[in-house]
C-alpha cells in the first residue's frame, strides 16, 4: 500500500509542476504580447478596417455563380478604396505605402491590378485548371502558372482568397470555410467553362495548396464536387508548428482595447503591392484548423480505404522551409497516396564546398530522412549540386517502386551567393518583375523587392533585413515549368 500511496504521490507532485510549468509558460508569452503590444509600430487604418461585403461559407451555396463572386469582389476594393485609400492621413502618404495612390508600390499604377481573381483562355481550350494562392498573397503569385497553362491549352482561374488583396484586417475575421467554399465556386465554374469530358486540374501554393488538397479529400469522401484529373503543390502547407494553433488564444487579449494590437503577430510597413506584410494571429489559427482538417480526413479516408480516389500530385518543396514542416508534405501526404503516379520534388540546399562550412546539420539530416533509397509508392526527385566542387545542379530521381536513383544534369545552377531556396520562392522565375532576381521591367510593375539588399547598422529599419535577404525567385523555375508542360501534357 505505501508503494502505491507513494507513487500517487510522486505523480501527484509531477503532475503539479507540469502545470505550474505551463501556466509560467502561457503567462510568459502574454506578458510578451501585452509589452509588444504598448510598443511602435501601431496599428494603422488597413490593420483596423475589416470589409463588411467579404464573401463567407454561409453566403456561397451551389448555385452561387463567379459572376455573383466578381460582383461582391468589386464591392469588397470599393470599400477598401473609400474607407482607407481615400482617407489616409498625410503621415500615412508615402512612397512606399501600397494604400496610397501616389506611391510605388500602389496596385493603381500598374496596367493591372493582380490582386483581383482574372482568367486566362487560350484559343482553343483543352481543359481547365483551379489556381489558388497562399496565405496573405494575392493572385500575382500563380500568374506564371497560369500563363505556362494558357500556353498549354489549359483555360485557367486564378481565384482571390476572401480576405485577401485587400487590407490585412480582413484576415482578423475570415474562416478557413470561406476559402473551402470560395475553391469550391471556382471549381464548379471552370468544370462549366470547359465543359465535360475535358481535365480539371487545381493548383495550388501554400496555404493554397492545402485547400485544393481538401477539395480534393472532400471528392474522395463523396462530395458532389468537379473531380479533378491532377493536382500541382508548390511549398504546400500540409502541416504548420503546433505556435500556429496557440495564435488564437494569444489573439483573444485583443478584447481589452489598449492590447488591440496583441491580435497580430506581425505588424509591418505594408510595401508589398501584392501581398500583406502583417499578420494577424487569427490567420495563423486558421492555418492549424486547416492542416488539422486534412490530417483528420487522410487518416479517416485511409481506414475506410477510399484514398485510391485521390487524384495524381506533383509537388514542388524547398527542403527547408520557414514557413511549413516539410516532412509533413512527405510523412501526411504523400505516404498516404496510391500508387497513382504522384511524384514529390525537394530543391535541396547549395551543399557546395563554399556554403557547406555554413550550413546547418539538421537539414542534411531532413534530406537523409526523406530521401533515403526505399521503395514508396510515389517517385521523389531531389535538386541538388552535382557534387562539391560545383554549383551546377542535377536531378536525382527515385522512382516509385525502385531504390535506385537515376541522375541527369539541368544544366541549371546556384547563383552566387545563394545558399537555399525560400518558402515564398518556388513559384516565382528570376525575371518576375516584382520578386525575381533579374527583373523584366517589360511585364508593368516598377518596383522590385527581389533585388533589395539594404546595408547598414542594426535596429534601425522597421523590417528584418533578413525580410529582404530571403529569396523571393526560384533559380530552377525552368525545371518547374517543364515539369508542369509534361505533368498537363500527360
Amino acid at each position: 500500500m505505501r508503494t502505491g500511496g507513494g507513487f500517487r504521490d510522486f505523480l501527484s507532485r509531477w503532475l503539479r509542476r507540469a502545470a505550474i510549468l505551463v501556466a509560467v509558460i502561457l503567462l510568459t508569452i502574454v506578458g510578451l504580447r501585452l509589452w509588444e503590444s504598448s510598443r511602435p509600430p501601431y496599428l494603422k487604418p488597413w490593420h483596423r478596417f475589416v470589409p463588411p461585403s467579404e464573401l463567407h461559407a454561409a453566403e456561397m451555396a451551389e448555385s452561387f455563380t463567379l459572376e455573383d463572386y466578381l460582383r461582391r469582389e468589386d464591392q469588397v476594393f470599393r470599400e477598401v478604396h473609400e474607407q482607407v485609400e481615400e482617407r489616409l492621413a498625410p503621415e500615412d502618404r508615402t512612397l512606399s505605402n501600397r494604400y496610397f495612390a501616389g506611391s510605388l508600390s500602389s496596385p493603381s499604377r500598374f496596367p493591372r491590378d493582380w490582386n483581383r481573381t482574372y482568367e486566362l483562355a487560350p484559343p482553343e481550350i483543352r481543359g481547365g485548371a483551379l489556381l489558388i494562392h497562399g496565405l496573405t498573397d494575392a493572385p500575382y503569385s500563380m500568374r506564371r502558372l497560369a500563363e505556362i497553362l494558357r500556353d498549354r491549352g489549359i483555360y485557367s482561374l486564378s481565384l482571390r482568397m476572401p480576405g485577401h488583396g485587400t487590407v490585412p484586417g480582413a484576415l482578423t475575421k475570415v474562416q478557413w470555410e470561406d476559402w473551402r467554399a470560395a475553391a469550391r465556386v471556382g471549381a464548379r465554374h471552370v468544370r462549366r467553362r470547359i465543359g465535360e469530358g475535358r481535365p480539371l486540374y487545381l493548383v495550388g501554393y501554400s496555404n493554397g495548396g492545402a485547400l485544393v488538397v481538401q477539395y480534393a479529400l472532400d471528392v474522395a469522401e463523396g462530395a458532389a464536387l468537379p473531380a479533378p484529373a491532377r493536382i500541382v503543390l508548390l511549398s504546400p502547407m500540409i502541416g504548420v508548428t503546433p505556435a500556429a494553433g496557440l495564435a488564437r488564444f494569444v489573439g483573444r487579449l485583443a478584447v481589452i482595447p489598449i492590447f488591440e494590437k496583441a491580435r497580430w503577430l506581425d505588424v509591418l510597413p505594408e510595401y508589398n503591392p501584392y501581398k500583406y506584410n502583417s499578420f494577424p494571429a487569427n490567420a495563423g489559427y486558421q492555418t492549424s484548423r486547416l492542416t488539422d482538417e486534412i490530417r483528420r480526413q487522410i487518416e479517416r479516408l485511409g481506414k475506410a480505404g477510399r484514398l485510391g480516389a485521390m487524384p495524381p500530385v506533383l509537388a514542388f518543396q524547398s527542403l527547408v522551409d520557414a514557413t511549413v514542416l516539410t516532412d509533413a508534405v512527405s510523412t501526411r501526404l504523400f505516404d498516404a497516396l496510391p500508387d497513382n503516379g504522384s511524384e514529390l520534388v525537394l530543391f535541396d540546399v547549395n551543399r557546395s564546398a563554399r556554403a557547406r562550412p555554413f550550413l546547418q546539420p539538421a537539414s542534411e539530416e531532413l534530406l537523409k530522412r526523406l530521401s533515403s533509397p526505399k521503395r514508396r509508392r510515389y517517385a521523389i526527385t531531389v535538386i541538388a549540386n552535382e557534387g562539391p566542387d560545383t554549383l551546377d545542379v542535377a536531378e536525382r530521381r527515385i522512382a516509385a517502386g525502385s531504390e535506385t536513383p537515376a541522375s541527369r544534369p539541368l544544366h541549371l545552377s546556384w547563383p552566387t551567393a545563394v545558399y537555399s531556396l525560400s518558402h515564398v520562392a518556388v513559384p516565382f522565375p528570376s525575371d518576375d518583375t516584382l520578386y525575381g532576381g533579374e527583373p523584366d521591367s517589360a511585364q508593368g510593375i516598377g518596383i522590385h523587392l527581389g533585388v533589395l539588399a539594404p546595408r547598414g547598422e542594426r535596429s534601425v529599419l522597421t523590417v528584418s533585413p533578413g525580410d529582404f535577404l530571403r529569396i523571393t525567385w526560384n533559380p530552377f523555375f525552368p525545371y518547374v515549368e517543364e515539369r508542369v508542360r509534361g505533368w498537363i501534357g500527360s
